[in-house]
């Protein structure tokens, strides 16, 4: 015998991540629009809504849902606040509206209606219980109009009223409501985890010469420039202790000088391990006052969160017990055969006192917390447990929900993917090794498509300390400036590596290979920031571009459009009321002029096809003024290799005067 009565059938529920076991991401502000298939046996029509609440209430808010074709519903909500929140749904028979629809279809026939509107009065009374107030006198006179001596004309109209149907739906008869089964949870971040621009930076490079070591006052310095090219957030790699013992000289040789100040992620040394500050960059209280000064720029730092040890490490003399053992005895190094680390001991996340590594790492990041930091560029978590990550970053958001951590995993999809629905919040990706149109279309429809979309936040990095594609090494300045120009319009967070971007660094440590030559990770260098070659002007234009348009602030709504030569590769972002379109067009070879016929459908962005429409490329301020699916465009990567077109559609005025809007 079933436990309900219940007729109603709620399925295919999407978004909807692994059955539920992972929350859908959103950031404060945005809406959570969702479907399912909701249907019944028979002819009956059914009511359906969405329910949903921050997880700290007890109430639910329901919103009633729209059907679409073919059983499919659709419902949607605002989520507000940093925080989790939980949606589900409730569908039910709703008999007064099967009622009215028999009635109007009777009616249209000529059929006789007096035993339905007998019927109705009844629901209607009933109705009339379950409210209060006006409607309940209201309904009650509706119920008694219907039996009425009225004629059987003005008790159809009566039936059929509008303002009766409303007052109905608010006091619906859900006794045999079936409720889905599932609570699904939804992850809001703040504003900055969806939409965010990164620029790393190596503190002790910092001094403007090569044989004096940086400080955080000399980073205070810098920031106007970072501020001027418009970045919002400012990685710094490990500001910790580095080690001494196998400590890595220039361009990771084994032989190392006097002056070699070693590798950032080399984290460990007499004066302290995670929670201290390297000496030669300043004090914790400069430090503070280097984040103090940032928040001034309207920027934020990130900081390295990097769980591994150097020989010298403290925790190495006092909790041996959390580090490998080899069969001798001694602490075991890290490996990726056949390279070898022997600068760096991993730490053991499954030790017989592994609850107490566990609680020492929180700190950590509590430490940090507690300095004003809360983004964490997170290096190699996937080279540690899922169940760690889960469980520490739960706890931070515990106290700290607007904490935002960026997993710097370059590994498998589904580790990668497993990472972001566990809790971090951005995510690395394969960016920097996607170069031709094909590639680059596959990938980022595959991110933009669900149900990934609503769990995996990319973050796009055209290099990094560690990478220095092919790409830019043999493209010259053009081919950054393409690289800026995708990372930044394909994904709402992106970042670049600097100063080593801005100038076009291409040298490669040797043939093949994707290490810098004279790389920062192992030595201090001095940059020329002021060059006249430097990209920092385009970086800054397409920076305030990325601010002033909505439509490039978020990952969803991506489109490719076809253009017939494949070095040109177009793609759009809008909107959802489609008031702010972009359409980018970029050329892929960096050392030739390319032409081609795009292919752009009007009508699928909301324009009239048959009218004109201009496209005003915010990086030359030309405009274009566009009309039907194929408009011509050429682009020299010497000159700029990229257009960023607003889309503006045709207004007509009241005196016959067309503008662009």
């Amino acid at each position: 015998m079933a436990d309900s009565l219940g007729r109603v059938i709620i399925e295919g529920v999407q978004p909807e991540i692994d059955g539920g076991r992972f929350p859908i991401k959103r950031s404060v502000g945005e809406s959570v629009a969702v479907e399912a298939d909701i249907f019944t046996d028979g002819h009956d029509v059914i009511s359906a809504i969405l329910l949903y609440r921050k997880e700290t209430d007890a109430a639910w808010t329901g919103v009633f849902m729209k059907a679409l074709v073919n059983d499919r519903w659709r419902g949607s909500f605002r989520v507000e606040e940093i925080g989790r929140y939980f949606y589900t749904f409730q569908a039910w028979v709703d008999r007064f509206m099967t009622w009215r629809r028999d009635i109007r279809k009777k009616s249209d026939a000529g059929q006789a209606v007096a035993a339905d509107l007998l019927m109705g009065s009844d629901l209607i009374q009933k109705t009339a219980k379950r409210a209060s107030g006006a409607d309940q006198t209201m309904l009650r006179g509706w119920a008694e109009l219907l039996v009425s001596d009225k004629s059987m004309n003005e008790k159809i109209k009566l039936a059929l009223d509008l303002n009766l149907a409303r007052i109905v739906t608010r006091y619906p008869d859900r006794s045999q409501a079936t409720r889905y089964a599932k609570k699904l949870p939804v992850a809001v971040e703040r504003q900055k985890g969806r939409f965010s621009s990164w620029y790393e930076m190596f503190p002790r490079s910092c001094s403007g010469k090569e044989d004096q070591h940086g400080t955080f006052k000399d980073c205070e310095a810098r920031l106007p420039y970072i501020a001027e090219m418009g970045f919002d957030v400012l990685y710094l790699p490990p500001i910790h202790p580095i080690g001494h013992t196998h400590r890595k000289g220039r361009n990771n040789t084994l032989r190392t000088g006097p002056d070699d100040p070693g590798s950032p992620w080399a984290i460990g040394a007499p004066e302290g391990g995670h929670r201290a500050v390297h000496p030669q960059l300043g004090t914790l209280e400069d430090f503070r006052q280097f984040v103090s000064k940032t928040k001034e720029y309207g920027i934020e730092v990130a900081l390295d969160l990097a769980f591994q040890c150097t020989p010298d490490h403290p925790y190495v003399q006092e909790h041996p017990e959390w580090f490998y053992r080899r069969p001798d005895g001694t602490i075991q190094y890290a490996e990726n055969p056949p390279k070898k680390y022997e600068d760096i001991y991993p730490l053991n996340f499954e030790n017989d006192r592994w609850q107490d590594l566990w609680q020492e790492l929180l700190g950590v990041v509590h430490c940090w917390i507690e300095q004003g930091i809360r983004i964490f560029r997170v290096d190699n978590p996937h080279t540690k447990p899922f169940a760690f990550w889960k469980w520490l970053i739960g706890e931070v958001k515990k106290d700290y929900p607007e904490t935002v951590f960026l997993a710097e995993a370059f590994t498998r999809p589904r580790v990668m993917y497993r990472l972001a629905k566990i809790g971090f919040t951005q995510s690395y990706t394969y960016f920097a090794w996607r170069n031709t149109k094909w590639e680059l279309t596959q990938y980022f429809t595959e991110l933009a498509r669900a149900p990934v979309r609503e769990f995996f936040w990319p973050n796009l990095w055209p290099n990094t300390p560690d990478i220095l594609t092919e790409y830019l090494q043999m493209g010259g300045r053009p081919a950054f400036a393409a690289r800026l120009v995708l990372a930044a319009t394909l994904g709402a967070n992106y970042g670049i590596y600097g100063p080593a971007f801005e100038l076009a660094e291409n040298a490669a440590r040797e043939a093949h290979s994707e290490e810098y030559l004279d790389s920062e990770k192992y030595q201090i260098r001095s940059w020329d920031i002021e060059r006249s070659d430097s990209l920092k002007s385009f970086i800054a234009r397409v920076n305030r571009i990325r601010r002033e348009n909505p439509a490039l602030q978020k990952d969803r709504n991506l489109h490719f459009h076809p253009v017939n030569n494949e070095q040109l590769i177009a793609y759009s972002k809008h909107t959802d009321d489609h008031s702010n379109i972009i359409l980018v067009v970029v050329n892929l070879d960096p050392h030739h002029t390319h032409s081609g016929w795009l292919e752009f459908a009007p009508e699928t962005l909301g324009l009239d096809p048959q009218q004109s429409f201009q496209v005003h490329d915010l990086l030359s301020d030309a405009r274009y003024l566009w009309q039907g699916l194929s408009n011509f465009v050429e682009l020299n990567p010497q000159i700029v290799p990229a257009h960023i077109f607003v889309v503006r559609r045709k207004v007509r005025t009241e005196r016959d005067f067309d503008y662009f809007l």
